[in-house]
């Protein structure tokens, strides 16, 4: 007798869209578990910036990979598709259905499609493009990866340090663009993948952004960034809600254009995130407030043959 089919459900969308909540209800309804794939809810010490479910929140729910790591570790997409898989494994002996919630599209195509292998890095190297960010910025970062990877540097996100310094470490580790390595194969998985996109109209998220944002600032944003200052180079930290904080901390703006800037690069980031998922066609669109419409999809996949 075969065994039955084991399905990976994934909830992405951008920032403050509602996917948590989403998650949570699906959990309940199919009693199972849900793995985060935001790259900064790993970390234990970022809690506010990371609009992290509290255990409350939770609902009892099993989550995997939310204070799973310290802010002292340094955790990639590759890690990460590693173990996974080996929570999968695990999950997958007691149930047919796991979910997967997140924003960080990275994260996410790991799990679903894998990761190609990548050089190692030294960590001088890493240090090295850190530090030539904070005192040299990100367009002198920016116009060097295009001499080095011109395919790459026309694809990336130009405004995301994390994704250029990435890029940089590997060409300057490996004497090869980083595109050489992005060979674009999916790898098998032994599930099914089912892929939900949430959305809502533009207006509404943004002022769910800043609504967000304002509750961020009020429960000790930061406070919180002032405690993380030591570790302000991690990758992790490199974001949006805490970057701006550490620009006013050494005083590059006041406080009424930090707050100016937190809200509106949490909207870019934001768009980005939707033209991220925007890009793969397995994603089914919904309104966030289509809950119905979202389970009946994806009880209707489920029985469909493969």
């Amino acid at each position: 007798m075969a065994s039955p089919a084991k399905f990976l459900i994934v909830i992405a969308g951008p920032t403050a869209v509602g996917k948590t909540d989403l998650s949570i209800r699906l959990a309940k309804h199919f009693d199972t578990v849900i793995l985060s794939a935001d790259s900064r809810q790993f970390f234990r010490e970022m809690h506010i910036g990371t609009a992290k479910p509290t255990p409350e929140e939770q609902q009892g729910v099993k989550h995997y990979f939310i204070d799973s790591h310290s802010i002292s570790e340094e955790y990639n997409a590759g890690q990460f598709e590693a173990d996974a898989l080996e929570i999968l494994d695990r999950v997958f002996q007691e149930k047919d259905i796991a979910i997967l919630v997140g924003g960080s599209g990275l994260y996410v195509r790991a799990l679903c499609e894998g990761m190609d292998e990548m050089p190692e890095v030294a960590s001088e190297i890493r240090e090295s493009l850190n530090k030539r960010l904070e005192e040299e910025g990100l367009e002198v970062l920016v116009q060097e990866l295009e001499k080095l990877d011109p395919e790459y540097y026309a694809q990336v996100d130009k405004a995301n340090p994390q994704r250029v310094v990435r890029a940089l470490e590997v060409c300057l580790a490996s004497g090869k663009p980083y595109s050489w390595f992005r060979s674009q194969q999916k790898k098998e998985r032994p599930f099914q993948i089912i892929k939900i996109g949430l959305a809502r109209d533009r207006e509404e998220l943004y002022q769910r952004i800043d609504l967000r944002m304002d509750l961020m600032l009020k429960q000790g944003l930061l406070e919180e960034a002032k405690a993380l200052l030591p570790y302000k180079n991690h990758q992790a930290l490199q974001t949006v809600g805490y970057s701006e904080i550490f620009d006013f901390l050494e005083g590059k703006y006041d406080w009424e254009e930090t707050v100016r800037l937190l809200k509106r690069n949490s909207r870019r980031y934001a768009k980005r995130q939707l033209t991220w998922f925007r890009k793969d066609q397995g994603f089914k669109w919904f309104e966030a407030s289509q809950e119905n419409e979202i389970l009946a999809y994806i009880e209707a996949e489920m029985k469909q043959p493969k």
